[in-house]
Order: C-alpha cells, then structure tokens, then sequence
C-alpha cells in the first residue's frame, strides 16, 4: 500500500478510477482520482495524489451497489440497492439524470464505451449498460454536453424459480465486449449456465458458451479475443472466443467473486474472500 485514502464511518461498496484522456501519456505530476460510493447513498471523489477526499455527493437514497465515470472523465454514473441510477458532474457536483429504469432491484454493474456518432441510429458519443440482479439490462446513448440519454436496447433473460437451499443467486453481469463492435456478453442465473453474446444491431443472441457453472465474475481482454470467468466452486477459467478449449485455474480458496483485466490485456486480477491474485499473461 503506498497510499491511503482518508477513513469514513460508512461502508465503502464500489470504485472506479477516473479514466485518463485519450492520447495523454501518464505523468509523475499526474492527478489521478478515484471515485467511490458508500452504504450511506453518498458518492466521493478522491484525489489519489493528494489523499484527499475532493468531493462529496449525495445522489442516492440507499447504499451504492455499482460505479463508474463516463468514458471522457466528466460524468460519474453510479446505482444503487433500490435499482436508482444516477448520473453527476464531478465538476459541479450536481445530478443532472436520474434513471428508475431498474427501480426495484439492486444495479450489478455499470459500464460505458466509446461509440461513433452515428452507430445504432441514435446521436451520442458513448454508450453506456446497466445491469440489475432481477436479469434486466438496459443500454443506452449519450451525449452529456448535450443533455441527451436514450435508451437503445432492453434485455431481460428468463430464469427458472430460486433453487432451494440456495441462499443467494449469482449475480446478473453484463460486459461490452472490446473486440466484437455492438455485441455485449451477459452471464447470471438462467435457464442454462451459459455466457450469451447479444447483438445490439441484429437485436439477437449471436451464440452461447456453455459454462461448468452459473459465473459469480466477469471480465473481457481489451487486447484478445478471450475473457475471464470466475465461479463459486473456487474455479477460474479463461475462455477463448469465439470458440476454442477453456484453461481452468483453482488457485482460490472461496468464491472467485471479482476478476478484471489490465488495460493491456496482459495481467488479470481476480479475488475471492481471503485472497487477490494477480494473473501473468504472456500471451494476450
């Protein structure tokens, strides 16, 4: 640990760096920030620098499930248990959209890519998903500067009744999937264990990849074509894509409950509840 960011009294629930502008190169004079959300339906900015906390917001009424920025840096979108997305100007400090699309249920995951202008027949520089734990998933586009989100797809998988004796089912993930433009992969709980690769042009499932298990984590390679698939079982498998033999690694002790990949593809960076790995990936 090299630094540490100033102690709060309420529970951190999710982070996301800032991201860094296309084509600047990192610097040691670089201010980098990280942005948080808390229990207590608060949203803080941080300066990693300076270790400091540089904003605070409080955009939500219940605990923070889901955070990310914006691909650009200047919007913060955040959901919360009661299913509220919430997209605020770090600059300002305001909310300027409130989304109760998924109201009801706990958000999972939020995620926003680049998109050109034109793409799906809708204006807006980026798309941007949100996914729920009742299996909802909603995309959108957006153009911030200009005040505009629109909601370009709705997806909502079937699932069979909660099985009994299972305390919790495994959670509703979605991804955009860097290496296959307008398709995004969805895994959780369903009527098969199986990662889907949903066409948002075509508005269909292009093909399924049979799982050993229902996925408790998912992350995309942003530099090949394969992704990284965690389970309960203590299980983590790289599956290449769109089809090949998965490499399967039990090097946790519990459920593999978070992987990510580095921006370089290279490294993958998994944990579980007593343990984080970081993955070498000399192949990617």
């Amino acid at each position: 640990v090299t630094r540490s960011l100033p102690i709060s009294l309420q529970s951190c629930q999710c982070l996301a760096w800032k991201p860094r502008p296309v084509g600047v190169w990192p610097c040691a004079s670089e201010s980098q920030h990280v942005v948080a959300g808390y229990s207590d339906g608060t949203v803080r900015v941080f300066s990693v620098s300076r270790t400091e906390m540089e904003l605070k917001m409080h955009p939500h009424a219940a605990a923070l499930t889901a955070i990310t920025y914006s691909t650009d840096g200047e919007m913060i979108l955040s959901g919360g248990k009661d299913g509220i997305v919430a997209v605020s100007s770090p600059r300002t400090g305001m909310t300027i959209h409130v989304l109760a699309d998924h109201k009801g249920s706990p958000i999972t995951v939020l995620q926003c890519t680049r998109k050109q202008y034109h793409d799906f027949g809708v204006e807006g520089g980026e798309l941007w998903l949100a996914a729920s734990s009742d299996r909802r998933v909603s995309v959108w586009a957006s153009d911030w500067l200009q005040d505009k989100c629109e909601l370009l797809d709705w997806l909502s998988f079937p699932a069979p009744a909660g099985p009994e004796g299972l305390d919790s089912l495994p959670p509703s993930l979605a991804a955009f999937c860097p290496w296959e433009h307008g398709v995004l992969v969805y895994v959780g709980f369903g009527l098969q264990k199986e990662a889907l690769f949903y066409s948002l042009r075509k508005k269909q499932v292009l093909r399924k990849i049979p799982l050993p298990a229902f996925a408790t984590s998912l992350s995309l390679s942003p530099a090949a074509p394969f992704m990284a698939i965690g389970f309960g079982d203590r299980l983590l498998r790289l599956q290449p894509c769109p089809a090949g033999a998965p490499q399967d690694y039990a090097g946790h002790d519990d459920t593999v409950h978070f992987c990510c990949f580095a921006p370089s593809g290279r490294r993958l960076l998994t944990a579980s509840h007593s343990a984080v790995l970081v993955w070498e990936l000399p192949g990617a």
